[in-house]
């Protein structure tokens, strides 16, 4: 079964290792017909530091790394994923 990969914004870097990052999703009400927005944090292992508060990343499902981490953070989005091979 493929991994889950999803796309938020870190609302949070203050712990070590960790990020919070925001999914926002629409989905229509069922009786009013408007969409409406539900988002859900997430807890991400960022092994680096790398990523800040305001940052746009991709994150991916991971196995647990503590009690509430079960994703890795990718890349920001709109930045090239580092890859171990240079120029192809």
């Amino acid at each position: 079964m493929p991994k889950r990969i999803l796309q938020g914004v870190v609302v949070s870097d203050k712990m070590d290792k960790t990020i919070i990052v925001r999914v926002d999703r629409r989905v229509r009400h069922p009786l009013y017909k408007k969409f409406i927005t539900r988002s859900k944090k997430f807890a991400a292992h960022d092994e680096e530091n790398l990523y800040r508060e305001g940052d746009t990343v991709r994150i991916e499902e991971h196995r647990p790394i503590s009690r509430r981490k079960r994703w890795m953070a990718l890349a920001r989005v709109g930045e090239e994923p580092a890859s171990g091979e240079a120029g192809a």
